[in-house]
């Protein structure tokens, strides 16, 4: 029997893949004992549960880039990290640790690897994080998804494997006419998701509120505008609230759905949503976060764009050009047709199982 940690999260991007490999190790190795370690009051410690899974928090903070207060707590947050992370490493004794990202990712993995446990990365990004690129030195195996990683990891420990997709998304068997009709919506009109994440995106928001109503004259179309929960009560009676084609949701519980109703996407660039857009082959309008470490949404972006798989919109240039890009996708059919074929170039619908492989390569190393 083997014991895995799996640590990390933070956000959808980071814990849906997680869940995805731990779905695939049960899958190759059913009596694999798991252990995931997360951050407290972080997406994960609802998600990884509902999943079926034990999950152990830490009280880990993330280090501001800009001058804040919250600085000051970091080194403490860390030490007493640090420490906890040591007492779960000890107990629960892996034969191997995984780190998937996010704020627990770094003192988990770090403190196995101080104690002999080999560990294996996934880099969900084209541009690798900090933590990732200072654990990969004493990393057994680093899955990555995108080609030119070794200018960041040892060239010898990388595997393409791509990113995780959440077995929903996978496995998603429903078509458009039957989205369509799940969510209320006519099934002979184009349509157009639109998300920022759980959250949500105030840019994104602003510019589908400033383009909305022209798009809606112009062309006969469904709209499906995920505005996020804290943007909810702003969004939910807006000017075009009322509008039979229009469904505004605080979040979207059955993406499956959303995704099978979309003709095209409209959303920011992170790994999970890029592998998700890739395995689907939906053509898509990326407007990267701006928020984000090392700006890597915008080098996710850049890299489809490039092979003519997605456009990439400027977060400060939404609003002005939202509704042109709109207006082409909409009204070209081979346009967007390119787009939907060259995007599957990133599409690796076996990554949670061959991650879940190279995971089970190095226990069995360490039980031999």
């Amino acid at each position: 029997m083997y014991r895995v940690i799996i640590s990390g999260g933070g956000t959808g991007g980071h814990v849906f893949p997680a869940i995805a490999i731990a779905d695939a190790i049960m899958e190759q190795a059913p009596d694999t004992e798991i252990l995931f370690v997360g951050a407290n009051g972080k997406i994960e410690m609802e998600k990884v549960p509902k999943a079926g899974y034990k999950i152990e928090g830490l009280n880990v903070v993330g280090f501001q880039r800009s001058l804040t207060l919250k600085n000051l707590i970091f080194p403490f947050k860390l030490m007493g990290s640090m420490f906890k992370a040591l007492g779960i490493v000890r107990r629960f004794r892996p034969d191997v640790a995984v780190g998937v990202g996010g704020y627990a990712s770094g003192p988990v993995l770090r403190t196995a690897g101080t104690m002999g446990v080999p560990t294996v990365l996934q880099e969900q990004n084209s541009y690798a994080g900090v933590t990732n690129r200072i654990l990969a030195a004493k990393a057994e195996r680093i899955c990555v998804a995108y080609d030119n990683m070794e200018r960041f990891f040892p060239k010898d420990r990388i595997v393409f494997t791509g990113n995780p997709v959440r077995k929903g998304i996978l496995e998603n068997k429903i078509n458009k006419g039957e989205a369509l009709k799940t969510l209320g919506l006519d099934q002979n009109k184009k349509t157009v998701l639109i998300f920022g994440g759980s959250l949500g995106a105030r840019t994104i928001n602003e510019a589908v509120l400033a383009n909305a109503n022209p798009l809606l004259e112009k062309f006969d179309i469904n709209i499906i505008w995920q505005v996020g929960k804290i943007y909810y009560n702003q969004y939910k009676d807006c000017k075009i609230s009322d509008r039979s084609e229009v469904r505004i949701l605080p979040f979207i519980e059955d993406m499956d759905v959303a995704y099978s109703a979309a003709d095209v996407v409209v959303c920011r660039a992170g790994a999970l949503t890029i592998s998700e857009l890739a395995v689907l082959g939906k053509a898509a309008i990326l407007i990267p976060s701006p928020n984000v470490a090392e700006d890597h949404q915008t080098v996710n972006a850049q890299s489809l764009a490039d092979k003519g798989a997605a456009i990439m919109l400027k977060d400060k240039d939404a609003s002005a050009d939202l509704y042109k890009t709109l207006e082409v996708l909409l009204s070209d059919d081979n346009k967007r047709s390119g787009l939907e074929n060259n995007i599957k170039y990133f599409s690796r619908p076996q990554a949670a199982i061959q991650i879940a492989a190279e995971i089970l390569k190095v226990c069995a190393k360490v039980k031999s």
